[in-house]
């Protein structure tokens, strides 16, 4: 029988209706498992751990992920898979940060979560969690797991953790894969795609690092940003990286006085990396040449990543090797567990 570890963090899948008030509430974990008999009527044992207190998505902070990843390493060798609830309107982040954490990962480690919360009638809850649970305990012809790495599975694709953004508050469908395809589909059965899939080198053993540094920023470019507003994100006392969203593939304003503050800041040896706002594509410097100017300011290119992925990217680097900022800079243009599609 396989074994899956359900590790609870809160968000709208662990709440109920409150009766008196109608209002909704954290359930606790006998109430939880009341509402989803199914758990522990299958082939797949489920044990279940949970933070105490659970955490709103939006309290989620670099803490709580290291809290996740650590509940992952201490019992990798108990479980074939991990599921991890959580409320959507930061899993991206979350579930990106641990695909860097859990270093030759080679056991899968799925979020969900639900739009609606597990007792109401018309909730996606349960079709989630338990198709969840289904691919964390998922093995090949050989044993091996189906999907190690760190992913996110709803409504019914499962998704590269880190490739993923939340595209909407109120459809079952509330994630996208913008720039790489689904790893799996389910229906009837379970539609895997083994060759999308990131193989870590289970030669090595499962690494934890929980080493971040939060002295990040993102500045989004907009028509009519001024100096001032530029001026005071990149003045940020403590500053490290920065994330630069600009337009089209990579394109931002020909001010001087915006090529100047750049290169001033990375002069002074903040990292600043260009992310696109489109949701898909790419960045692609000096396609155009209102990048150009970013090019000689020594910003670097973000490619196709996702904002959630390249912030975390950015912690957990800027973490792991504090005193190393060109190591930090080739690392950010490395993919390194599948965010990133550089050609």
């Amino acid at each position: 029988m396989s074994k899956v570890l359900l590790i609870s963090t809160g968000g709208t899948i662990t709440m109920v209706r409150e009766p008196k008030s109608g209002s909704l509430v954290p359930a606790d974990m006998e109430t939880f498992k009341a509402f989803m008999p199914e758990l522990f009527a299958g082939d797949i044992r489920v044990e279940i751990a949970a933070f105490d207190p659970l955490i709103d998505s939006s309290d989620i902070a670099p803490d709580s992920w290291t809290k996740m990843a650590q509940m992952v390493y201490d019992h990798y060798d108990e479980y074939d898979g991990f599921v991890i609830l959580h409320g959507t309107d930061t899993m991206s982040y979350s579930a990106s940060a641990l695909s860097f954490m859990l270093e030759n990962l080679g056991k899968p480690v799925v979020f969900t979560g639900s739009q609606l919360p597990v007792g109401v009638l018309r909730s996606d809850a349960k079709e989630n969690l338990l198709t969840a649970i289904e691919i964390a305990a998922a093995k090949d012809e050989d044993g091996n797991a189906i999907v190690p790495e760190v992913t996110i599975y709803f409504e019914d694709r499962l998704f590269r953790a880190n490739r993923t953004t939340k595209r909407n508050a109120e459809h079952f469908s509330a994630f996208n894969s913008y720039n790489y395809p689904a790893l799996a589909k389910a229906g009837v059965h379970i539609t895997y795609q083994p060759h999308l899939v990131h193989y870590s080198d289970t030669r090595l053993p499962l690494t934890l690092h929980t080493q971040y540094d939060t002295n990040v920023a993102v500045l989004k470019l907009f028509p009519g940003i001024q100096q001032a507003t530029v001026r005071a994100i990149l003045h940020i006392r403590g500053l490290k990286a920065v994330v630069l969203e600009t337009f089209g593939a990579g394109n931002a304003p020909t001010a001087k006085w915006l090529y100047r503050e750049l290169k001033s800041a990375v002069d002074k040896g903040i990292i600043i990396v260009n992310k696109t706002q489109c949701s898909t594509g790419s960045v692609e410097m000096g396609l155009y040449a209102v990048s150009l100017n970013l090019m000689k300011a020594g910003v670097l290119s973000g490619y196709d990543i996702t904002t959630e992925a390249l912030l975390t990217k950015m912690m957990y680097l800027l973490g792991e090797l504090p005193d190393q900022p060109e190591k930090v800079k080739q690392l950010l243009q490395t993919n390194l567990c599948g965010e990133i599609t550089i050609e």
